[in-house]
């Protein structure tokens, strides 16, 4: 027969037993719970491919400077931002200026509503273009000096692109007799602030 001595340091070596493994299983259950919520909580950020794809960006543009730009990548493409000075937005009002683009009105162009004026911008001041010749995909570079020593002293400022020589005004229209065909293009675009330019996403005009 089991003495009682005997009994009693089974039923403790049971008890112990148990616990262990009660204790044993719920840690390794929190521990798998944490690791699925980890890839679960990771899934609600845009991944790289993603972004990549069009997911939308900001750029601060409180401290760019009059007359400069600044490059933003979107959607793989760069997105060029300028700040017009006044000199800039004068030379956009003159009247000869029409008569040298082949789409003055942006009629034949790719820009929102809301881009599709003499500006093509939501504001006068602040231009987003997309940085790519609509030729054959090259980077046209900022040439914003009136009468530049290599483009002219009809030159009245905008942007080149070297591949070819397509030329575009401030406002990213495209001059007659050159290969691109059409104006920059415009993406969506809207102010979350008066300093922070989204891209990506469309401005809701009224």
């Amino acid at each position: 027969m089991t003495s009682e001595v005997g009994k009693s340091n089974e039923e403790g070596v049971d008890g112990g037993r148990r616990h262990f493994l009660l204790v044993a299983t719920t840690v390794t259950g929190i521990a798998g719970a944490a690791l699925t919520a980890v890839p679960f909580l990771a899934s609600w950020k845009p991944s790289a491919r993603a972004q990549a794809l069009g997911a939308p960006v900001e750029q601060d543009i409180s401290k760019l400077e009059s007359g400069s730009m600044v490059k933003v990548n979107w959607r793989g493409q760069a997105i060029f931002i300028v700040r017009r000075s006044p000199e800039m937005m004068k030379q956009l009002e003159d009247p000869a200026l029409a008569d040298r683009l082949r789409d003055p009105k942006s009629e034949q162009s790719e820009q929102p509503k809301y881009a599709k004026n003499d500006t093509r911008a939501l504001k006068p001041e602040y231009l987003v273009l997309v940085g790519v010749c609509t030729h054959l995909g090259c980077a046209p570079l900022g040439r914003f000096n009136p009468a530049d020593a290599e483009l002219g002293a009809d030159w009245p400022g905008g942007f080149y692109c070297p591949c070819h020589g397509s030329k575009f005004d401030l406002a990213g229209r495209v001059f007659k007799d050159v290969p691109a065909p059409t104006n920059l293009k415009v993406p969506p675009y809207r102010f979350v602030t008066d300093g922070v330019v989204q891209i990506g996403v469309d401005a809701e005009v009224a």
